[in-house]
């Protein structure tokens, strides 16, 4: 890593870290990762391989951290961990045939449901209302490892805010749907990163130097998060999400 200039390794170790800090919480940390990359000149395709290296160093840091914090409902979440991973390769082998801009719409739409929900219900997620497995919830939660996992190796902005929204929806707190959240965000990650291997669309000089810095952002923000509880951790997914939906709409313009 001689050649990396100085000051690149600086701007890739703060916008890893603040990255990670963000996305061990609720998500949306690609919001910062993905654009910093991308200024550091690297190529579109090899930017969103590199930040996936990132992203799974950063989501199996939060995953630990969750887990040793036992903050992961397992006896669900270990059922859903091959969907999620089996998706996100079908996702990112299918975005080098099609064009991902489509999607962005229907995106924001659904941000903006998941934004109204969670503002217009104040108590929504703060305690855990979750009772065990039912017919509803195994539907609901099989659907979103598979839909949300492809989501993620195809397109990705939103899955961290997307996975949530899904497990809050099942009855879990904040604190609780942000840990089994990260579980099968680390899966899908796992499943695209891969993939991107295989395809030689990462750089790992680049991938390496941030993933280091967004494991350290990861360490904080999830234990913040777990210590804080889920009033922490609520407007922190409401500032997430209007920032995703900001984003997601500056790219129809």
């Amino acid at each position: 890593m001689h050649h990396i200039a100085l000051g690149t390794i600086i701007f890739l170790v703060i916008s890893g870290f603040l990255a990670s800090f963000v996305d061990s919480t609720v998500g949306g940390g690609g919001l910062i990762s993905l654009p910093a990359l991308l200024l550091t000149g690297l190529p579109p395709a090899v930017a969103i391989g590199t930040n996936k290296l990132g992203g799974t160093a950063s989501a199996l840091t939060s995953t630990l951290s969750f887990l040793k914090s036992k903050k992961v409902h397992l006896h669900l979440v270990k059922y859903l961990i091959p969907l999620s991973l089996v998706g996100s390769v079908g996702g990112a082998e299918l975005v080098h045939y099609l064009p991902t801009g489509f999607l962005r719409p229907m995106v924001i739409v659904m941000l903006i449901g998941v934004t109204a929900y969670t503002v217009f219900k104040p108590n929504v997620g703060l305690a855990s209302t979750y009772s065990g497995m039912t017919r509803k919830v195994g539907v609901i939660v099989v659907s979103v490892a598979l839909i949300i996992g492809f989501y993620d190796g195809f397109f990705g902005p939103g899955t961290g805010a997307f996975l949530v929204f899904a497990f809050i929806f099942t009855g879990f707190d904040f604190v609780e749907a942000s840990g089994n959240a990260k579980v099968l965000n680390f899966a899908s990650n796992i499943g695209a990163l891969v993939t991107f291997a295989g395809l030689r669309t990462i750089n790992y000089e680049y991938g390496i130097v941030m993933a280091v810095s967004m494991m350290a952002g990861a360490v904080v923000g999830s234990q913040l998060a777990i210590r804080k509880g889920a009033r922490y951790v609520r407007p922190i997914f409401i500032a997430v999400t209007l920032l995703l939906i900001s984003r997601q709409l500056w790219g129809l313009l």
